[in-house]
């Protein structure tokens, strides 16, 4: 029966004294080792790796023992027995050989096991072989694969850092950054400094560890002996490689951080376009030295966030200057107004990070008007860049400038229109503009494709006001309509308007009324003081984000102590416009009615209205009601409505069917005084009604 070992490695009965070419090819030895006789034969080439010659070796491995070191001797045993122990049928091992002229060679190894019937381990036949190259060649692989690693490393940590950096806009942003947790695990340190070159001095804008701020150091100069003032003026890296070499180099300053356990630090010139710009310091608490990778990796950081500082800083510059010209835009100071509480607030959008875009052309204004009344504007011009917000300022002055003449809110809105077109841009706005007399509550309403306001009722509910609208600013004059409906209601006291840009509505993919409705519900379940709540809404405008600005003017009408002198409201009424007929109607109903002579608001009405419908029958144009609460001499309300012909009105009689020719009779009845005045091209109808007599007066 053929031994175990036989299926392992079937070798001839007089091996070795046959090698196969192929070993000897290969410099490879072989042996063959008899474990019961304790005989180890080997051939020639064997003899040639263990370095002995023939009468030197008496085949027994004993005699190898100058040639194998002890320790090597005894890692080898170990393996070939715990080969033979454990039932293996072959072993492989490397060990070094101590040559004639004392130098080292790696050797390998490889042993078959060849046993009996029983399992019994007789026989080793193995070959060895010279492997100092092979090693040399995988420890050059291993050195290679270790250097490319940490290449790898090196370059994962710029990556890391510089794709981080690349979302940071500010210079608080890139020293978030720098200081985050996982940040400061890219950069291997515990803490950093960072200090910015201002007017020849090196301001410290990161102060290093927690508590651990020195003195002195806010501001320094580039000559005074500090590590981080080295860096700038050298513009050379700075490498602390120990607490000791610390408090050599820089006693001042390790003074002031003894207690905090750095045992090195790295301090960095930040340096843009050949010019140094500040300097970072990274301290570290758990190594001593910096390897030319250390170094290499530092000052490639170092060049990443200097670039991130300085784009950074450009962009602070680039928004101190956006943010002065929307300022500089848009009013200073809001006026207080007799009779309402008031509040406005802007708040710029952040788009993308571009810089320059944080600035757009949404407005709002407060204009006080002749006879107790105030304009509320509220606008936005297309675009978010500084050409939107130039054309933003002009189109608030020149609608302040329309207003304050006196002109009704269809003309201020149309005039506006038409400047903005003359003003050759490419740019459109949306605008709406409400005329309040808080006497009276009367608004007075007109809207060019904006939103619509909302009104909040003193109960808390709040609702959105339909007003009717024109095409935005611009483009009406471009398509010559010129036509703005005025939309009339009636501000009750302890009532809210709120008028805002769509920044505060809308949202990618929702729709407006969705926006308008939770808009609502938030003014509903807002603060009851308008300042608080308008904080609240901008507070939530800005939660949520969002790429468009954001315009807010609240205006609450509060309860009168007493009677409001000298009111004054204006309504156009265009031909073929019965709906205006009948907001001209109810305005004059509305303000009577406030000014406390109920009882005479039928007699004006009649009045108001022959005037119109004579102006709208016999003239070619629209009519234009003033209605005007007069005091001194009485308190009076005068009506007057104004029209385009120089026709005076003359007195005709009746006809046959008396449904006609009697205007200027009822006028003259119904009137205490009456009169017709000439206004530039057109005229005017007036009349005036007592409704309250001087005291003093028989």
């Amino acid at each position: 029966m053929a031994d175990r070992g036989a299926s392992a490695l079937s070798l001839p009965d007089d091996w070795p004294d046959h090698p196969d070419p192929i070993l000897a090819l290969n410099r490879m030895g072989s042996f063959d080792w008899d474990l019961d006789a304790g005989v180890m034969q080997m051939d020639a080439q064997a003899h040639e790796i263990f370095d002995v010659r023939p009468d030197e070796y008496d085949d027994r491995p004993e005699c190898l023992g100058d040639r194998v070191p002890s320790g090597e001797a005894l890692r080898l045993d170990t393996v070939v027995s715990q080969a033979l122990k454990d039932g293996s049928e072959n072993y492989g091992a490397y060990f070094r050989v101590r040559r004639r002229d004392g130098s080292l060679r790696w050797t390998h190894t490889q042993g078959y096991i060849r046993r009996d019937e029983t399992g019994r381990p007789r026989r080793i036949i193995g070959i060895v072989r010279d492997a100092t190259q092979e090693l040399s060649d995988g420890e050059a692989r291993r050195e290679q694969a270790e250097q490319e690693g940490i290449r790898r490393r090196q370059t994962n940590v710029v990556q890391l850092t510089t794709a981080a950096l690349a979302h940071a806009r500010t210079v608080k942003d890139v020293i978030d950054v720098l200081k985050d947790t996982h940040g400061l695990t890219h950069l291997g340190a515990t803490s950093l400094v960072i200090g910015l070159v201002e007017a020849g001095r090196i301001r410290l804008i990161a102060e290093g560890p927690a508590d651990g701020f020195v003195p002195g150091t806010e501001l320094t100069g580039i000559d005074e002996p500090y590590p981080m003032s080295e860096a700038v003026r050298t513009l050379s890296p700075c490498f602390i490689e120990s607490p000791e070499e610390f408090a050599e180099r820089y006693p001042k300053l390790w003074q002031g951080i003894t207690g905090l356990d750095i045992t090195s630090a790295a301090y960095l010139p930040l340096i843009v376009q050949a010019r140094p710009i500040g300097a970072m310091g990274l301290l570290y608490s758990d190594r001593l030295g910096f390897s030319a990778e250390d170094r290499n990796i530092l000052v490639a950081l170092g060049s990443s966030i200097s670039q991130s500082l300085q784009r950074a800083m450009f962009y602070e510059q680039e928004m101190d200057l956006a943010q002065g010209l929307q300022q500089a835009m848009l009013p200073r100071t809001i006026p207080s107004v007799p009779g309402a509480d008031l509040a406005v607030r802007y708040r710029a959008a952040t788009i993308g990070g571009s810089v320059g875009r944080d600035i757009g052309g949404d407005w709002y204004d407060l204009i006080p008007l002749p006879g107790g009344r105030v304009g509320a504007v509220i606008g936005d011009v297309q675009g978010h860049d500084t050409h939107a917000a130039a054309v933003m300022g002009q189109l608030r002055i020149v609608l302040r400038a329309y207003a304050a003449e006196g002109h009704p809110p269809a003309t201020v809105m149309a005039r506006a229109s038409v400047f903005l077109h003359e003003l050759d841009t490419d740019r459109s706005a949306t605008c709406l503009y409400a005329e309040a007399d808080l006497s009276t509550g009367v608004l007075q309403m007109v809207r060019a494709g904006h939103i619509d306001p909302l009104v909040r009722r003193t109960d808390g509910s709040c609702r959105r006001v339909p007003v009717p609208g024109g095409l935005p600013l611009g483009l009406s004059a471009e398509f010559g309509q010129l036509d703005y409906p005025v939309g009339t209601m009636e501000l009750d006291p302890g009532d809210t308007l709120l008028l805002c840009t769509d920044g505060l509505v809308e949202r990618p993919g929702a729709d407006l009324d969705d926006g308008m409705e939770n808009l609502s519900a938030l003014i509903t379940d807002g603060p009851d003081d308008v300042r608080d709540l308008a904080d609240r809404l901008i507070e939530l405008a800005g939660e949520r984000g969002g790429d468009d600005d954001v315009a807010l003017l609240l205006l609450r009408r509060r309860v009168l102590d007493g009677p409001r002198p000298g009111g004054r409201l204006r309504q156009h009424v265009p031909p073929g416009d019965p709906g205006a007929l009948s907001e001209a109607r109810r305005l004059i109903r509305t303000a009577v009615a406030a000014w406390g002579a109920p009882e005479r608001t039928d007699e004006i009405e009649l009045v108001a209205d022959e005037m119109i419908t004579n102006v709208l029958m016999h003239t070619e144009g629209s009519a234009v009601l003033t209605l005007r609460l007069l005091t001194g001499g009485g308190r009076r309300v005068r009506v007057e409505v104004e029209d385009s012909s120089s026709a005076l009105p003359r007195p005709r009689e009746a006809g046959e069917s008396g449904v006609s020719g009697r205007g200027l009779l009822l006028v003259e009845t119904l009137t205490d005084v009456w009169g017709v005045e000439a206004r530039g091209g057109g005229k005017c109808v007036w009349g005036e009604f007592v409704v309250a007599k001087d005291s003093g007066a028989a």
